[in-house]
């Protein structure tokens, strides 16, 4: 009889146990003890993109970077010291991943209003939502709550971020690694609607790549000659660079993917039929993006009394 009693609340222990931690997020997370936080964080997001429109995209992809390697914990905004080695050196972010110094700015503000209660993991959520939405795009709720790691992984940015090189195997592959779906994947991608690439990404592309618009490449090459200006910039959108909308799908079925993996998405392949959608579907685009930014900012939280709320996004307290 005393095992039937306990068993219940055994049950219930497994079901908190097994529980998906994104449920412990709540889009009120800070109503008592950062009211304010929104009001805070949007306008030094606001005026960043301000002075710099491509700001909006990089500050986009700080939160996939992020996302991919040890999960949602601001591990990538940990700088490298003697002691400790951080991902923002691994191969897909050195002398790519920007915008630290806006985030530094955001975390200043909030600390001085609400000092040692929200993260940058949570800042970083924030700060791609109103980055999106400044640029145009949809808005959404953000479920807050998350918490900051005390370690990062280089090895996990080398192996887990796909590279501009990737097929489409290695997309679906790379992005059902973190939990997300082939659809999840194409609707991320489009963020590439914003943003530029660096020649040395796209080169080979431009020069070499059958599956190209032969005007569109020839173009890209006057800013990315055959052996220099590895860091000579073009938009990933060419259409609408700085505004967040579905021409990315667009550009990709009219073959102006400016990247080999862009390309990928729409190559006589599984995913076509998706791509053709969206490019028809602005709404269907941006509904389907909110889903997956939401489900992307939940892979592997700590939460509760895991980590830490750092003081200083760029170190551990």
């Amino acid at each position: 009889m005393a095992s039937m009693v306990q068993f219940p609340s055994i049950f219930l222990l497994l079901l908190i146990t097994l529980g998906s931690t994104s449920a412990q997020l709540s889009s009120n997370y800070y109503s008592k003890t950062c009211p304010n936080l929104f009001n805070v964080i949007r306008p030094v997001v606001q005026a960043a993109i301000s002075k710099e429109k491509r700001m909006g995209a990089s500050l986009l992809r700080l939160l996939f970077h992020d996302c991919f390697v040890q999960g949602c914990d601001a591990s990538l905004l940990l700088d490298d010291t003697r002691n400790f080695k951080g991902e923002k050196n691994a191969k897909p972010n050195k002398n790519s991943v920007r915008g630290f110094e806006v985030i530094d700015q955001i975390k200043t503000a909030v600390e001085r209003v609400c000092p040692g209660v929200v993260s940058c993991a949570d800042i970083l959520v924030i700060t791609a939502r109103d980055s999106v939405v400044t640029l145009g795009g949809p808005t959404w709720s953000v479920n807050l709550g998350r918490r900051d790691s005390r370690t990062a992984s280089f090895s996990g940015a080398n192996n887990n971020i796909p590279p501009p090189t990737s097929s489409l195997s290695n997309l679906i592959s790379k992005f059902s690694a973190q939990g997300l779906s082939t659809k999840d994947m194409v609707a991320l991608v489009g963020a590439h609607t914003i943003g530029q690439a660096r020649c040395t990404t796209f080169r080979k592309r431009i020069y070499k790549e059958k599956n190209i618009d032969v005007s569109f490449a020839q173009a890209r090459k006057s800013n990315c000659p055959k052996s220099s200006g590895d860091n000579n910039l073009s938009p990933l959108d060419l259409q609408t660079p700085t505004g967040f909308d579905n021409n990315y799908y667009k550009n990709l079925i009219n073959l102006k993917g400016l990247l080999h993996s862009d390309q990928q998405l729409f190559s006589n392949g599984s995913t076509d039929s998706q791509v053709q959608f969206y490019a028809q579907n602005t709404n269907s685009f941006n509904n389907d993006f909110v889903t997956a930014i939401i489900k992307m900012g939940s892979i592997n939280l700590l939460t509760g009394s895991n980590g830490e709320i750092r003081k200083n996004c760029r170190k551990i307290n």
